[in-house]
């Protein structure tokens, strides 16, 4: 009997184990599913799964699960991958992940090749999905003998129409943390009609670009911060254009702008007294001294704010000028912006959030002086806080990888991404079962 460990249960784990259960049953395989907190692996099971409290940094019983198991997929956060990596190598085990292939992890690839076994990461939505359908057409491309102009990807994660109550027109349906920091690893780098361009993080909110998607609406798109390793990626040498970003209704980006000039999202440092610092002090710490001017009025001249401007009603919604106790110790600006966002952004029981990709390729048919343009885009619903979008987005696709993988279906060894026509074909088509279908549109230039 073959067994699979699941190793996590976050937020993005619920679909990946619905779908290897049943799996499971049907192919007489075996679950396993650990997490250092027993707990959250019994609220996410079927009696058929067994439960195993698991401490990935315990190297002893890292390796008797691993051991013991023919497959491993981590839902772990990615400083834990390699962990799991070097015990999957010393026992000989394929793994899978949805996290960015960290240099560590690519350095194991001879190694892996030698042991007949795959690390499969970035299989999940983004990086993932994107990955699998923007290869699929642009290899579709290619095939054809197109000259490709240029690719340019978004992708987001935000609230659905339905449960859009809220002047942001957002709420968090992944890692709070990251969103709050995004964009501050180093400036925004991509290329645009054979030129390299960049935009650094204090300009990186206003540099946005307005993207209708059919049946979805308006969005507006930030750039990712870094284009540019998506050309080897991809094997994109040569292309003119490449650009990929991160999507918003429009407005979010504006109103998100004051949070970073202020300093609001810096995690470089702790703010003295932060337990007993209320809402209104902490946004009164980053502004100039007035013994008569108000906190709201002292932001507003500093970010040069009209009276009329819909940014105001988006901070006033978040109450960061009323005397609400924040109430966390030694926390840094961004891990206080966190807290407040948290109590307004988080989704309510019953509330549905929504993915969206949309890819736009630019390209020269033979024989053809105007170019080309491909649109391809997902949008993806959530039933409720729980069975969301964002969950159903990566953990799909692992449940995919690994049952191809158990089966025989993908014969790639090494250390790799999926990018590969062996690897995205078979995921891309039985995501379509699950609802999880690209809509393409042709125009020209």
């Amino acid at each position: 009997m073959k067994r699979i460990l699941i190793i996590g249960t976050g937020l993005s784990s619920i679909y990946l184990i619905k779908y290897l259960e049943e799996q499971a049953q049907k192919y007489g395989w075996e679950i396993l599913v650990a997490d250092r907190d027993i707990n959250s692996v019994k609220e996410k099971i079927c009696p058929a799964t067994k439960a195993l409290e698991l401490d990935v940094l315990n190297d002893n019983q890292r390796d008797k699960a691993i051991k013991n198991s023919d497959i491993v997929v981590s839902m772990l956060p990615v400083s834990f991958h390699i962990n799991v990596a070097r015990s999957c190598l010393k026992y000989s085990k394929s793994l899978l992940t949805a996290s960015y292939e960290s240099d560590e992890v690519k350095e194991m690839h001879d190694e892996a090749m030698a042991k007949n076994i795959l690390f499969l990461n970035e299989i999940g939505l983004d990086p993932g999905i994107d990955h699998m359908s923007a290869m699929q057409i642009l290899n579709r491309i290619k095939r054809a003998g197109h000259q490709l102009l240029g690719f340019e990807s978004f992708t987001g994660g935000l609230v659905a129409p339905e449960s859009d109550n809220n002047p942001w027109h957002y709420k968090f349906s992944w890692n709070p943390e990251k969103i709050v920091r995004a964009g501050q690893e180093g400036p925004a780098k991509f290329i645009q009609e054979g030129k390299i361009k960049y935009i650094p993080y204090n300009r990186l909110f206003r540099r946005t670009e307005i993207i209708e998607i059919d049946q979805f609406g308006k969005f507006e798109g930030y750039a990712n911060r870094d284009s540019m390793k998506y050309i080897e990626k991809y094997k994109l040498q040569g292309i003119p254009t490449i650009y990929r970003g991160t999507l918003r209704r429009p407005g979010f980006c504006r109103a998100w702008n004051v949070f970073a000039q202020v300093g609001a999202t810096n995690d470089s440092y702790i703010m003295d007294n932060s337990e007993n610092m209320t809402y209104k002090e902490f946004i009164n710490s980053f502004l100039y001294y007035s013994e008569r001017d108000s906190v709201e009025l002292k932001l507003y001249h500093y970010m040069h704010i009209d009276q009329d401007s819909s940014i105001i009603e988006k901070l006033r919604w978040l109450g960061i000028f009323e005397d609400t106790p924040i109430g966390i110790k030694n926390a840094s600006p961004a891990q206080i912006l966190e807290h407040i966002l948290n109590q307004k952004w988080k989704l309510e029981p019953e509330d549905k959030d929504m993915v969206v990709m949309w890819h736009r390729i630019t390209y020269k048919e033979k024989d053809k002086d105007i170019p080309s343009i491909l649109t391809s885009s997902l949008g993806v619903i959530g039933e409720n806080r729980k069975k969301t979008a964002m969950a159903k987005t990566v953990g799909l696709p692992l449940g995919i990888a690994a049952k191809l993988i158990l089966n025989g279906q993908i014969s790639v060894k090494g250390v790799c991404i999926p990018t590969i026509k062996e690897i995205y074909d078979p995921v891309l088509n039985e995501l379509k079962e699950h609802g999880v279908t690209f809509v393409e549109k042709e125009s020209h230039a």
